[in-house]
């Protein structure tokens, strides 16, 4: 089978298609027909920031071949989506059984990996920051995989004004076809606010303005793999919060939780409320091309690897 390796760290040019031996599933492990790789953030940065190779991690789409030891509530056939934490980039996979879960017969598996992380996150981070009807709203990264999304959610929880934030004036256009009523730059950063809400999905140099940008009693959710710095000063003139959101724990921790909000993602999609993004399709072996898109800031929704 065809996977694709991380040799050494300093970015998409170090990333190798090679032919592999179909993996032999474990006790709890599921192996996965690859049909659709969702291409994220943290494992871009991995490959360009890493001391070390590591897995290509990523999340799945396919159908289910064989069964590990100990494995149930799921057969060979079944169509599924989940997280792979290792060798995501392959024609086959294997994802622990507690990462994976059902993809409905309308959906295709593009549609499964554009959604199902990236809009539990962003659902996450808008619960966390106990977004209330009328109140303004930033979304951060509001073009990427996960803030389309945000922006999305935001709306649905009555948020008064919905601000997106990019790094180019290109993208906003795009970002107020998802629901943004005012677009804002990155570079604009110190004339940010006062919004009630940030969802940051940017961190790094941008957390500190995202701060300051607070409304008094305002709430920061911080969910991206940036990093950054917060003064504690900060915070307190303004009596703000910043709250840390991991979609690992949730799906660990409150898996019913998980699970329902799953669901409610895609009923809502169903309906016609909940739009997923997919900016563009590539073949698996030109995964160092689909890094270089997330890495120059061009996606407008999530980049998918097809085997």
């Amino acid at each position: 089978m065809l996977r694709i390796r991380y040799e050494v760290n300093g970015g998409p040019e170090v990333l190798f298609a090679e032919d592999v031996a179909v993996p032999v599933p474990g006790p709890g492990e599921v192996l996965v027909r690859v049909e659709a790789i969702g291409v994220t953030l943290p494992t871009v940065r991995k490959v360009r920031e890493a001391a070390e190779p590591a897995h290509l991690g990523g999340e799945v789409a396919g159908t289910v071949e064989a069964l590990g030891e100990g494995v149930s509530g799921f057969a060979p056939g079944d169509r599924v989506t989940g997280l792979c934490f290792a060798h995501g980039y392959a024609e086959h996979a294997l994802v622990h059984a507690a990462m994976l879960s059902p993809v409905p017969d309308r959906a295709s598996a593009v549609e499964a990996v554009a959604l199902v992380r990236s809009g539990l996150v962003a659902r996450g981070a808008q619960a966390a920051g106990r977004i209330e009807p009328g109140e303004t709203v930033l979304v951060t990264a509001a073009a990427g995989a996960v803030g389309t999304y945000a922006l999305q959610y935001a709306r649905a929880a009555g948020a008064g004004r919905v601000v997106a934030a990019v790094g180019s004036a290109g993208k906003a256009g795009f970002v107020r076809g998802l629901g943004a009523d005012e677009v804002v730059l990155y570079e604009e950063a110190a004339q940010w606010g006062p919004y009630d809400v940030v969802l940051d999905g940017v961190g790094g140099d941008l957390l500190a303005p995202a701060v300051r940008a607070l409304a008094p009693g305002g709430r920061l959710v911080a969910f991206s793999s940036g990093g950054g710095t917060v003064e504690a000063y900060e915070l307190l003139v303004r009596g703000a919060s910043v709250i840390g959101f991991q979609m690992a724990a949730i799906a660990r921790g409150e898996p019913q939780l998980y699970e329902r909000r799953r669901r409610e993602q895609w009923e809502l999609h169903r309906a016609g409320a909940l739009r997923i993004t997919v900016h563009d399709t590539l073949p698996l072996a030109e995964a160092a091309a689909a890094h270089r898109i997330i890495e120059e800031r061009r996606n407008l929704g999530k980049v998918v690897l097809v085997p």
